[in-house]
C-alpha cells in the first residue's frame, strides 16, 4: 500500500507540474475570438476531431461547449472519408487533437478540409509538437507542456491527455466568459439529472 502511496504522489505531483507548464501564450486569445465568432457571429459551429486516445478527448471538448451554449459536433477523422466529412459547413471551425502532430488519419482530414470549401476552414490544433506536420497546418495552434508520459513505459498517452483535457477546459471556461453564458441558459440545455435540477435555482447569475 505505501508503494501505491508513494506512486500517486509522483503521478500527481508529475501531471500537476505538466499542466503547470503548459504555454501560456496569445493563441488562446486568437482561438476564442475565432470561435466566437464562427459559432456565434456567423451561426457555424465547433468541429473537433482526432484519434484514440486524443479523440475521446476531441469527443469531451465537443459535448462540453455543447452543453455551455456554443455549438460543438465530433467528428471521427476516419469516417470523414466515408461520407461524414459532410457534417462541416462554410462558416464552422475545426479543432483538431494529435500530441504527436503526425497522426495520419488527421492529416488526412485536414486535406480533405482544404478541398472541401473555396473559402478557408479554419483550424485550431492542440499539439505537444511545435515541429510536426499538424502544427505547420494550422492556423492557430496551442502546444502542450514538452514532459514524458507518467505510463512507467513512457508510452501510453496519460500526462499529455491530461493535459489536452485542461487545454479543452480553458477553451471552453473562456468562451463561456466571452459569451456571458448564464445559469438559466445552461438549465436550457440541462432538463435532467442532479445538473439540471441546480441550474434551474433561482439564481440566474452570469459566468464572469
Amino acid at each position: 500500500m505505501d508503494d501505491i502511496k508513494q506512486s500517486m504522489r509522483e503521478i500527481l505531483q508529475a501531471e500537476s507540474r505538466a499542466i503547470l507548464g503548459i504555454p501560456v501564450t496569445d493563441a488562446y486569445e486568437k482561438a476564442v475570438e475565432a470561435i466566437v465568432e464562427h459559432v456565434h457571429h456567423r451561426r457555424g459551429k465547433l468541429v473537433t476531431s482526432g484519434m484514440g486516445k486524443a479523440g475521446q478527448i476531441a469527443m469531451n471538448i465537443a459535448t462540453t461547449f455543447s452543453s455551455t451554449g456554443t455549438a460543438a459536433v465530433n467528428l471521427h477523422p476516419s469516417e470523414a472519408q466515408h461520407g461524414d466529412l459532410g457534417v462541416i459547413q462554410p462558416d464552422d471551425i475545426i479543432l483538431l487533437i494529435s500530441n504527436s502532430g503526425k497522426t495520419r488519419e488527421i492529416l488526412e482530414l485536414v486535406d480533405l478540409l482544404q478541398r472541401l470549401y473555396d473559402n478557408h476552414v479554419p483550424v485550431i490544433v492542440i499539439t505537444g509538437n511545435p515541429d510536426s506536420p499538424l502544427a505547420r497546418l494550422a492556423d492557430i495552434a496551442l502546444f502542450t507542456a514538452p514532459v514524458p508520459e507518467v505510463c512507467p513505459l513512457g508510452l501510453t498517452p496519460t500526462t499529455s491527455t491530461t493535459m489536452m483535457t485542461v487545454i479543452g477546459d480553458v477553451l471552453v471556461v473562456s468562451v463561456m466568459k466571452r459569451i456571458g453564458f448564464s445559469r438559466e441558459e445552461y438549465a436550457k440545455r440541462h432538463h435532467g439529472g442532479y445538473l439540471g435540477s441546480e441550474a434551474r435555482k433561482s439564481d440566474k447569475t452570469v459566468v464572469a
